[in-house]
């Protein structure tokens, strides 16, 4: 989503480094698939984004806050 890429910025990671810190955890992700994260243009499991809320120090509220558009 667009928050992963908010919050990654903010704590200033490449997509790069926040793919290495999530295969550290033990979630295999490259830094092609946090871009299609990024973009909207493919599912982020479950698992994921508890990964990626670990990483980023931050929420499940948080990672999804103002994506209602999405929907409408």
């Amino acid at each position: 989503s667009s928050n992963i890429k908010k919050y990654r910025t903010l704590r200033g990671l490449s997509q790069r480094q926040l793919a290495s810190k999530l295969t550290l955890m033990g979630v295999n992700i490259y830094d092609s698939d946090i871009t299609r994260m990024e973009s909207h243009s493919v599912f982020v499991r479950d698992y994921e984004q508890i990964a990626i809320c670990k990483v980023l120090n931050i929420t499940l509220e948080q990672l999804f806050e103002d994506t209602a558009k999405y929907f409408d």
